[in-house]
């Protein structure tokens, strides 16, 4: 458990013109990512577009990534799919792949089906046929579902559920879950927004889309909170707000995409149906990470 604590970036799966993965600029992503104060990395959150993916490309995608990203730091792979069955086959696939944990998304399509008891079931099977530890995942912007903080300190009594990421923004559930789960259960703040109050409540760390851009930054956010320098803390989270909110709410991947090209990593275009970012909010978004210092004065 110790290996999932800090911060991790959910990166972005980087396309050609021609919407094929880009392999050669993946690579030098993670190897500039390797050299920052990220804890590791993850496949396939909501950045990943892994809905727009098939089985091929994330498998070849995660093998991909646990290669060239240092073997000393985890690598957690998305595997949620809408079927039990197939959840558990990317899972037991990642893991063969080297996937160090699964971040797993419950089933959406079929919302009114989704209660409690059902959710549970889903992450249960899925946690007992998995080889590697499962961390829940709760996205309500994206699934429409939020988990509960009474589901999820009840999985979190299973040996091999070890933490979730919660990106709903509550911090009243998010503490509850704390309050309620095991002490080594590792809570993971969804979104920068709320990084700090998640360590504050007792949160270890957090799978952040603006970490992708500004990894040191929010690293630093944690290591101050943790040493109990609460006051300087406040002052990063104040400070990188609006970097979150451009490369999530405001723009979502189309933006997170458009700032690692500005920064001089490789976004490239989302695939479709997704769009790129257009001229005028690109200047916009140039002008925010040029506030928080990730782009030079002349840049």
């Amino acid at each position: 458990m110790k290996r999932f604590t800090g911060v991790f970036a959910p990166i972005p799966t980087p396309f050609d013109a021609n919407e094929e993965v880009a392999y050669p600029q993946l690579k030098e992503n993670l190897a500039r990512w390797a050299r920052t104060r990220l804890a590791g990395l993850v496949v396939f959150g909501s950045n990943g577009e892994s809905v727009l993916l098939d089985a091929e490309e994330k498998e070849r995608l995660i093998a991909f990534v646990r290669e060239h990203f240092p073997s000393d730091r985890p690598v957690i792979a998305g595997t949620g799919a809408e079927s039990t069955r197939e959840t558990i086959r990317l899972t037991r696939r990642a893991a063969e792949l080297g996937a160090s944990a699964a971040l797993v998304l419950n089933p959406t399509y079929y919302k009114g089906s989704m209660n409690e008891e059902v959710l549970a079931r889903f992450f249960l099977d899925v946690a007992e046929a998995s080889p590697i530890p499962v961390m829940i995942y709760n996205m309500p912007r994206n699934t429409g579902i939020n988990l509960p903080a009474s589901l999820v300190v009840r999985l979190a009594s299973h040996p091999n559920i070890v933490g979730v990421k919660d990106s709903g923004g509550d911090i009243t559930q998010i503490a509850e879950i704390v309050a309620g789960a095991p002490a080594d259960f590792a809570v993971f703040a969804g979104s920068a927004s709320f990084l700090l109050p998640t360590i504050v409540v007792g949160g270890v760390g957090g799978t952040l889309a603006a970490a992708n851009v500004i990894p040191d930054l929010c690293a630093e956010i944690v290591e101050l909170a943790q040493a109990g320098r609460i006051a300087e803390a406040r002052e990063l989270q104040l400070r990188i707000l609006a970097v979150n909110k451009a490369v999530t709410a405001s723009w979502g991947v189309a933006g997170l995409k458009a700032a690692l090209d500005l920064i001089g990593y490789y976004g490239g275009p989302p695939r479709r149906p997704l769009q790129p970012l257009g001229e005028a909010a690109r200047e916009e978004l140039r002008q925010i990470l040029r506030a928080v210092g990730a782009l030079e004065a002349g840049s």
